[in-house]
């Protein structure tokens, strides 16, 4: 199925939404480069108080056709003291976290799409980002590729507490995301 920019929307995560996180958090597509969920408490612990909350951490389903297909996630790199720390970006600068959840959506470059629109009708609509950070592992070439697609270029590769191997950190400016391709 051939997928255009017009059938991709975004609404916030809600909490009859989590059943549906644990089951793509726990596909081997998605588990493979997520943290695992043990259960659905665990789903719960981690995600409904950025439901609930006005936390710094933004969280969304993404919708194909209005159904929902996979999960984005945006917040200032700044408000996470020790991640900011760790990848040391220029302050202000947003960050960007996504999975396809559905599997036959996956490897149909759905990727790019969706982080375009989500960086033009999400990130860069909200003042103050002038840039946003996205931090694949480094092995993992598909997601590259994804978000080169989407304008995202390398800044650097760096050692992230907690994960196993490095992120390979890209960049995308608001001027960049914004310009009409």
């Amino acid at each position: 199925m051939a997928v255009n920019a017009e059938q991709i929307a975004f609404r916030p995560l809600q909490a009859d939404d989590l059943p549906r996180m644990y089951r793509w958090i726990n596909t081997p597509h998605v588990a493979r480069w997520w943290d695992a969920a043990p259960s659905l408490a665990a789903v719960e612990a981690e995600y409904l108080p950025r439901i609930t909350d006005s936390g710094p951490t933004q969280c969304y389903a993404i919708l194909l056709a209005g159904e929902p297909a996979g999960f984005i996630q945006t917040y200032l790199i700044d408000d996470h003291p020790e991640y900011a720390a760790a990848v040391e970006v220029e302050r202000g600068a947003a960050g960007v976290d996504l999975f396809i959840g559905e599997a036959e959506h996956v490897h149909r470059g759905l990727g790019a799409l969706v982080l375009r629109r989500f960086l033009r009708d999400v990130v860069f609509a909200r003042a103050g980002a002038e840039a946003c950070i996205i931090g694949p592992a480094a092995s993992n070439a598909s997601a590259i590729r994804a978000y080169e697609k989407a304008g995202f270029r390398y800044l650097k590769s760096v050692r992230v507490p907690g994960e196993a191997e490095p992120e390979y950190l890209m960049r995308i400016t608001r001027a960049e995301a914004l310009h009409d391709r």
